[in-house]
């Protein structure tokens, strides 16, 4: 049976990873996840006024646990065992630490495709994932709403004989 890391921010977006996994799953894939969620690391303003770190980290454990919430409650309903954990830095390096704690097999991810200027300078998740992690890494990208209606008119000229 194969472990895989779902990383997750929360976002409807990011379960696309989910619903991908739980594709495999029910083509047959046997298989057991780890949802995952990194939380930026506190800036100082954030340390000044938290005098404390283990309250920084109660917070980032109680952000990230929400954060996790979504996915771990579609692979939960799905049937499938599900752990999770929660780590604050940089999100890259973080996620692949996390797999080789828990043992995993693979990384599923979603990936945004966006083109933003911060993409750019920071580098995308994924693609650092893709670079750096020592398991597969699987990135689904979510389908842009003009390829769903080219699809569905390629696959209505295919029924009507009408295609090119």
């Amino acid at each position: 049976m194969l472990k895989i890391l779902i990383p997750t921010d929360g976002s409807e977006h990011a379960l696309l990873a989910v619903h991908h996994a739980l594709e495999l799953v029910n083509n047959g894939l046997q298989a057991s996840f780890v949802v995952a969620n990194v939380q930026d690391t506190a800036t100082l303003y954030e340390m000044m006024v938290a005098h404390d770190p283990s309250v920084l980290q109660a917070v980032n454990e109680g952000a990230g646990q929400d954060l996790m919430r979504p996915a771990v409650a579609l692979l939960e309903a799905a049937g499938q065992a599900v752990e999770q954990d929660v780590a604050t830095g940089d999100a890259a390096q973080m996620l692949v630490d996390i797999a080789e704690r828990h043992g995993c097999d693979a990384i599923i991810l979603s990936a945004r495709g966006t083109g933003s200027l911060r993409a750019a300078v920071m580098g995308s998740v994924s693609h650092e994932l893709l670079h750096s992690s020592p398991v597969p890494v699987t990135v689904v990208k979510a389908v842009e709403a003009a390829e769903v209606d080219q699809d569905e008119q390629d696959g209505q000229d295919g029924q009507d004989g009408q295609g090119d």
